[in-house]
């Protein structure tokens, strides 16, 4: 039973990784494509506008917080790899751990604080487009959740971070 629930949570890691990887590159795609409007609208055709400085700066947001649940997926992030290198394999598995919980503890904290902050943007308008923050701001709590759900997940896997680059499944 609880092989199968590992297989469960490894599989809805996995998608959602795959998922959340599109996302993060159809952004990264849509803030080149506006920053270089900018920049021909901007020397060549004068037609002066002015929104896709501040659009691309919200894009780019969320493409790299979003970018973070995915680098705990594949554990690419710092993890003190020196120091447990010199521990024994039992103070490298109670490192190990004690990181993980650390993250973990970190991202739900910093969800629950990003909920707050996202609902004090209601308050709050975007300069060019008068919208309300509510949109940019949401983007710490949603990565936040996704990267502790991730990191969740990485917790009963391999402590060993993945070299596999994008997934491609």
């Amino acid at each position: 039973m609880e092989e199968k629930r590992k297989n469960l949570l490894y599989i809805v890691a996995h998608r959602l990784n795959w998922f959340v990887e599109r996302v993060c590159g159809l952004l990264v795609g849509i803030m080149v494509v506006v920053i270089w409007f900018g920049v021909i609208e901007r020397y060549f055709l004068n037609l002066g506008f002015t929104w896709a400085e501040e659009l691309s700066r919200y894009v780019m947001i969320w493409a790299a917080l979003l970018a973070v649940s995915c680098g705990a997926f594949y554990r690419e992030h710092i993890g003190l790899d020196i120091v447990k290198r010199f521990l024994p394999a039992k103070g490298a598995r109670f490192l190990g751990i004690s990181l993980d919980l650390v993250s973990f503890s970190f991202f739900i904290f910093l969800a629950w604080y990003g909920v707050g902050m996202a609902d004090a943007g209601l308050g709050q308008y975007a300069n060019i487009f008068g919208i309300t923050m509510v949109v940019p701001f949401a983007a710490v709590p949603v990565s936040s959740s996704l990267t502790a759900f991730q990191i969740f997940a990485a917790m009963f896997r391999s402590t060993e971070s993945s070299a596999n680059g994008m997934s491609t499944k």
